[in-house]
């Protein structure tokens, strides 16, 4: 499959989903941070957002 087809296949929550897939993918192998470092981000987040509607 082409980055056109895909494209063209996925929905905006999909391209966008894959964009998100592909940065994080390509930080970890670069070095920019850890799988531990961007889990603990993604906690952190899911955390403020709880707190933001009352959980």
């Amino acid at each position: 499959m082409s980055y056109a087809e895909a494209l063209e296949n996925l929905s905006r929550v999909g391209r966008f989903k894959a964009t998100i897939y592909a940065m994080n993918t390509l930080l970890i192998h670069k070095g920019i941070y850890s799988q531990q470092g961007f889990e603990q981000l993604f906690v952190e987040w899911a955390r403020k957002e709880r707190l933001k509607i009352g959980l």
